[in-house]
């Protein structure tokens, strides 16, 4: 999967000679891309219930209505809503209806200002594999950023326990494998369940510029989890009873904030860890 957003430059070359000191230069139209349409709303009034709707139109004008199927997360739609100061994060899979419109409700639980990304994978000859485009939007209230928690090996969450082991360092566009392993509140090894195509999601977002990545943890029946950039590749594994080998592959040095969501007994758990790129 290629992260960033997706941009698009055109570049003209004029060339030849010509008497006039003031030669013509034709008009350039705006590129045509992939664009998000109709995004409401931009604003929430307050915390609690909200509908997020929008429709992705391709460089032709017209809705996209066609997404990759499959087994395997790489379908569909990703619809990542996280506050800017990287504490709350929402993840979903939203339908998306015949004429191409996505609708989500969505429950914001703390005000302030969010950024709306969305991962797009797209079933249309001539299209890029993925990418992603992206909204802001503001959640009514009081806004007090939260400072981000430096590194720690071990975090809780609802009374599961996960233990996070690192490589010595992390570098930009080098595959490198984290293992975790995570403990249910009565202390035993959790079983993973495939949750939106995956036994897990790792996703990724810089401190402050807010740069994405996401990858994933295959298991048997979970295949096509392979993320991308460039010529680098990197896959996520199970490493036995409740362990995840967790492949990371970041494109550029900074603080980054790691998003670990697994399920386990019908319960969606994300676990927050900072990581430091040099």
């Amino acid at each position: 999967m290629r992260p960033g957003l997706l941009a698009c430059a055109a570049l003209l070359l004029l060339s030849g000679c010509s008497g006039s000191s003031r030669p013509s230069v034709p008009t350039i139209q705006p590129a045509r891309t992939f664009a998000l349409s109709g995004f409401t709303p931009g604003r929430v009034a307050h915390t609690g219930a909200a509908r997020i709707s929008f429709t992705i139109r391709q460089p032709s004008g017209a809705p996209l209505t066609s997404y990759r199927r499959g087994a395997g997360p790489h379908t569909g739609i990703h619809l990542i809503i996280v506050r800017r100061d990287l504490s709350v994060i929402i993840h979903r899979h939203p339908p998306i209806g015949p004429n191409g419109k996505v609708v989500q409700a969505i429950a914001f639980t703390e005000p302030g200002p969010y950024r709306l990304l969305v991962d797009v994978y797209p079933a249309v000859k001539g299209a890029p594999r993925n990418f992603q485009l992206h909204a802001d939007l503001r959640v009514g209230g009081t806004y007090r950023a939260k400072p981000l928690p430096s590194f720690s090996s071990m975090d809780s969450v609802d009374g599961y326990k996960i233990a996070l082991r690192l490589p010595k360092r992390i570098h930009p566009i080098d595959p490198v494998t984290l293992t975790a392993t995570i403990t249910n509140p009565n202390g035993k090894l959790v079983t993973f369940h495939p949750w939106f195509g995956a036994l897990a999601h790792a996703i990724f977002f810089r401190a402050e510029t807010l740069d994405y990545f996401h990858t994933h943890v295959c298991g048997p029946d979970t295949p096509g989890c392979t993320s991308i950039f460039g010529g680098a590749k990197v896959v996520g594994r199970p490493a036995g009873p409740g362990k995840l080998n967790v492949g990371v592959l970041l494109p550029v040095a900074g603080i980054w904030r790691l998003f670990l969501q697994f399920q386990d007994r019908g319960r969606v758990l994300t676990a927050p860890f900072t990581l430091s790129v040099r």
